[in-house]
């Protein structure tokens, strides 16, 4: 399999996993209509898909290692077990957000969410593989987390009509915040010791814990919507346009290859998953820039909103740089 040998190519493929994780939702945004429990078949279907593509591509090449295959006959029960409860514990997680998001809004769930995520995988990671300097890639975290918090009070200031968060869109921020920052030590802890699985395994397990955990998951929410929605069928899925059916896949396909390459970096001697976690969640200021840029979120926004926006960028990068310099002191 090919594994990055220099820290370089290994930064390069945590900011595409960056660009990745901040990126598939407009898939969601290009299929209007299309209930999100319908879309996330697709979306889990491609997400299997990539991790298949590039298991036997780039994770069958190279002198470092086993072949995708091989490797798999390789490992054993347990480390392969891992890979699977952290599918299990990011698809709950992922499914959870987005109903709190739907339930209190993007300005209340996303930036609890991600915000736990990233302070509870970054801690953790580091607990299980502590590399880099810890002065460095600590207080990038808080910069990251401090950027969430103007993200949150922008989205906020930009609302006309401050309407009260739902408890229960809060309740399910803060779980699916916590299961999201637990799904990367498992991935962690399934590449490490022996035998354990290279990165391209552990995706592709990965992704069939997200596709099987998704049958009972997603089809209890069709039918008990958590965000106070009406059940919904499968009808309309079948009726749904062929290119909904595509961007869904494409969500998958997109998300998976950022999410296998963060595996590949993070096995570089010198990265360790803590960094290569922490950049990742960088995603929160992709997600945000295609807000602002593309989707015109702020166009209307009173000044202060946009302000907070200017803050929350510059803190996202003065952050994002001392965890991807934490490596190298």
């Amino acid at each position: 399999m090919y594994q990055t040998e220099t820290y370089a190519v290994a930064l390069s493929f945590m900011i595409v996993t960056m660009l990745c994780w901040g990126s598939w939702a407009n898939t969601m945004k290009l299929c209007p209509g299309f209930r999100f429990q319908l879309f996330y078949w697709d979306y889990a279907a491609g997400l299997v898909v990539s991790s298949l593509v590039w298991g036997m591509t780039l994770g069958s090449c190279g002198s470092t290692g086993l072949p995708l295959f091989a490797d798999l006959a390789h490992s054993d029960s347990a480390h392969i077990w891992l890979a699977v409860a952290g599918g299990v514990t990011f698809n709950i997680a992922n499914l959870l957000l987005v109903a709190a998001i739907n339930l209190s809004g993007l300005a209340v769930a996303f930036p609890v969410g991600i915000g736990l995520a990233l302070v509870v995988g970054a801690v953790s990671s580091y607990c299980i593989a502590p590399r880099g300097n810890p002065w460095m890639l600590f207080g990038g975290i808080v910069l990251v987390v401090a950027a969430i918090l103007c993200d949150a009070a922008a989205y906020r200031a930009r609302e006309t009509k401050q309407a009260a968060a739902s408890r229960r869109g809060l309740i399910l921020s803060i779980v699916a915040g916590l299961l999201m920052g637990l799904f990367y030590p498992f991935v962690s802890r399934a590449m490490s010791g022996e035998p354990a699985l290279g990165p391209y395994a552990t995706s592709l397990i990965f992704t069939l814990g997200v596709l099987l955990s998704t049958i009972p998951a997603n089809a209890w929410l069709m039918r008990q919507p958590l965000d106070g929605d009406q059940p919904v069928g499968m009808k309309p899925y079948f009726a749904a346009p062929t290119r909904w059916h595509l961007w869904g896949l494409l969500g998958g396909v997109i998300w998976c290859t950022g999410t296998t390459l963060n595996f590949v970096a993070s096995r570089a001697a010198i990265v360790g998953p803590a960094t290569s976690y922490s950049i990742g969640q960088g995603a929160t200021m992709v997600s945000a820039a295609w807000g602002v840029f593309v989707w015109h979120e702020f166009a209307s926004a009173p000044a202060q909103a946009k302000r907070l926006v200017v803050a929350m960028f510059a803190l996202f990068i003065a952050g994002l740089l001392l965890v991807a310099l934490a490596p190298l002191y």
